[in-house]
């Protein structure tokens, strides 16, 4: 019975999240935090390997079955959907919803991507422009209009966008990456003054360097360390660092946080 009580209290009990870019990084700890508070999770990836998010759905699954009877419903689903494509986001909305029988609740966009040789603004490519901007900014803009439709109205939804602490720091080699996130920056706090009355909160999370696959992509030894020294608290921020902010916000208890832009740092910025 104590175990029942338990997991009626989860925060997120059978909400439905759907996490872009869960199948690494700060995304897979996001999905699995959200899991952990009880939400059924949608895991999304771009790539043709699947692996990472089917094993990140399986572990879900599995720790699940430990803990019930029976699972009449997954606890989590893989999804493969490009975010920058229209039709795939529609589907990966469309798939969350027949899957797990139920609208989406919340929505986290953490997919993305950087140009990992850091040009100069003067040295980014067209090609490198359009594919940062694709999946950051048009893939964050069809996420956001996707879940302003779908997400369950009367309280409880949730919109959680991540941009970059990259937008307060201005660092160079990064202006493509900055511009797009600094875009989703401003579309979030639009968007939370448009679902005015949908009782949906639109908030996004801005973290600094984290040590990510994505983070040491294209990065020396040094550049690193030189980073860390920046910080004042002299090391590089963790996924679960970010984890737990996600998961506040998410949860009924920031209903009254909203079209905030949120930086999670140690204070680099």
């Amino acid at each position: 019975m104590a175990t029942s009580t338990s997991t009626q209290s989860l925060p997120l009990q059978d909400r439905v999240a759907i996490v872009t870019g869960s199948s690494r990084g700060i995304g897979r700890e996001v999905a699995l935090h959200l899991s952990q508070l009880g939400a059924r999770v949608v895991i999304n990836y771009s790539s043709h390997n699947s692996f990472p998010a089917d094993s990140l759905a399986a572990e879900i699954n599995a720790s699940a079955s430990a803990s019930a009877a029976a699972l009449v419903l997954p606890r989590a689903i893989a999804v493969r959907a490009d975010i920058s494509d229209q039709t795939q986001v529609q589907n990966l909305f469309e798939s969350a919803e027949r899957e797990f029988n139920s609208p989406v609740h919340i929505l986290v966009n953490s997919a993305g991507t950087l140009d990992s040789n850091y040009p100069s603004i003067a040295d980014t490519s067209v090609e490198s422009f359009d594919r940062v901007f694709a999946v950051n900014a048009r893939g964050a803009f069809l996420c956001c209009r996707e879940a302003a439709r779908r997400v369950k109205r009367g309280g409880g939804g949730r919109i959680i966008l991540f941009s970059s602490s990259q937008v307060g720091a201005l660092r160079v080699g990064f202006g493509a990456y900055t511009a797009a996130k600094a875009a989703v920056e401003t579309m979030t706090k639009i968007l939370a003054k448009e679902l005015k009355g949908t009782g949906i909160t639109a908030n996004c999370v801005a973290p600094g360097p984290i040590a990510t696959e994505l983070f040491f992509g294209g990065r020396t030894e040094e550049q690193v360390k030189k980073i860390i020294d920046e910080s004042p608290l002299g090391r590089l921020g963790e996924t679960k660092d970010v984890a737990p902010l996600v998961g506040f916000l998410a949860s009924d208890a920031a209903e009254w946080v909203n079209g905030q832009v949120i930086r999670v740092n140690g204070g680099y910025v």
